[in-house]
């Protein structure tokens, strides 16, 4: 493609800024917006995306354009239950009135911060994590992303123990720059990048022994450990929740051999599983946590590393080795985070979370008693939920007749064996019956053909 003139570049943007700011689209804008966005994506950023979405891959009319609550809109106005969730963004729903009202008021002051100065909202969003967070936890490091604050965490882990190796687990996801994607434990996202960051180790997830038997050889084979980063219930692996003893047995296993417990709550933070955090199930105190998704109330990008005061010395030395984000903890962002933890403790979100959740799960685990040919396993905690199906044809059929009925949800990144339910904690029950009616008639018209083609 040529490079275009100033002039048309302008008009471009102009004609964008014109669909943004208008308060009402009419039917030629909305049907242009839906043109664009398919050709926009096939030439400009990867017409693949079109392809792989689980739900409405064989649908490119509908283009996102609203969202509030636990539903977003479309271009032409047509509502849809949001039982996705952003893969755990929107735990408070998309637009929460409060958080966007913390934003708003902060823009009116500042947006981003001069890099020089101290700014405020960083140290008093850095208090309120230490508040909430389990255990002795204190310092907290604010980055942008999931994978940017496990970068951080594994980081942190081989600066304050001078130790070298990793111990993580198989189907575990940490993110994809290279230093989470070393520790992730999926062959699909690692193989085109091999070779990755070394002294990764991988084992079974739940397999406490396994665990100590791998830093017990390299230990014997001259290596030295740093850390065993952990998801407390795994996401994108298939929400598997271990035994009840393995995060504690975990804890156990890095002080006798003095190594650090890293856990990763970017998908399981902030009340998703029914708890505060997904360590609180099991009341096991990590040395590091990494924080993401819902951290940003639903409305702002933003993570975080927070870590145990005696890991931090190095940082004290010099407070940019770890890393200097141009980004990370910007006004915005720390407003948008304090105003969504003030709702979710304000609003008890995790006991919502808990309740509607297991509505849910004791609803499915009764449509897959009556249909295990097609639906194999009902699992979960809080509003982390898996439905299990007996082949990816089957998961992939169910979500795209949920669709239709303008309901999404999705599988795995690359895979619909098992569809994830993560739904906003303020969904309300009735949306909830009619999600639940809608699964039920999609499983049982997918059992009646699989029992006409025996």
């Amino acid at each position: 493609m040529e490079r275009k003139t100033r002039e048309e570049s302008m008009q471009l943007a102009e004609e964008v800024l014109g669909f943004i700011q208008s308060e009402a689209l009419t039917l030629e804008q909305k049907k242009q917006i839906v043109s664009d966005s398919i050709d926009n994506f096939t030439n400009h950023v990867t017409k693949a995306i079109l392809l792989h979405r689980k739900s409405v891959s064989t649908d490119f009319s509908v283009v996102e354009w609203e969202g509030e609550a636990a539903v977003f809109r479309d271009t032409m106005g047509d509502e849809y239950i949001d039982c996705l969730g952003g893969y755990g963004v929107y735990l408070l729903g998309h637009r929460h009135p409060k958080v966007v009202g913390a934003v708003q008021a902060q823009i009116k002051r500042y947006a981003l911060h001069s890099q020089e100065m101290v700014d405020p909202l960083r140290g008093y969003l850095s208090k309120l994590v230490a508040y909430i967070t389990p255990g002795d936890l204190q310092h907290c490091y604010l980055v942008n992303c999931g994978t940017e604050a496990n970068e951080m965490a594994l980081k942190l882990a081989r600066l304050s123990t001078g130790k070298k190796c990793f111990i993580s687990m198989e189907k575990g996801f940490h993110g994809k720059t290279m230093g989470s994607l070393s520790a992730s434990g999926k062959s699909t996202f690692r193989e085109p990048y091999t070779p990755l960051v070394p002294g990764f180790q991988h084992v079974p997830y739940g397999d406490a022994d396994a665990v100590e038997q791998a830093i017990r050889m390299l230990i014997a084979t001259g290596e030295t450990v740093a850390g065993v980063i952990v998801e407390p219930i795994q996401g994108e692996g298939g929400v598997n929740i271990p035994p009840d003893d393995f995060l504690s047995r975990l804890r156990q296993i890095c002080d006798q051999y003095e190594c650090l417990l890293i856990v990763d709550e970017v998908q399981t933070g902030m009340g998703r599983t029914g708890k505060l955090f997904g360590v609180d199930h099991w009341d096991v105190v990590p040395d590091i946590m990494t924080l993401g998704k819902a951290f940003g109330g639903g409305v702002m990008p933003i993570a975080a590393m927070v870590a145990k005061k005696k890991w931090w010395a190095k940082m004290e030395e010099n407070p940019f080795l770890l890393g200097s984000s141009t980004f990370g903890g910007n006004p915005l962002c720390c407003a948008a985070a304090i105003a969504g933890i003030h709702t979710i403790l304000e609003d008890n979100i995790p006991q919502q979370a808990h309740d509607k959740g297991a509505y849910i799960l004791k609803h499915l685990k009764e449509i897959q008693a009556r249909y295990p040919d097609v639906l194999v396993n009902a699992r979960g905690k809080g509003l982390l939920i898996a439905m299990e199906f007996a082949n990816n044809s089957l998961g992939y059929a169910l979500a795209k007749q949920l669709f239709s009925k303008k309901i999404l949800v999705a599988g795995t990144l690359n895979n619909a064996t098992v569809i994830r339910l993560e739904p906003p904690a303020i969904i309300s029950y009735e949306q909830i019956d009619y999600v639940l009616a809608c699964i039920e008639e999609g499983i049982s018209q997918l059992s009646k053909q699989l029992q006409l083609n025996k």
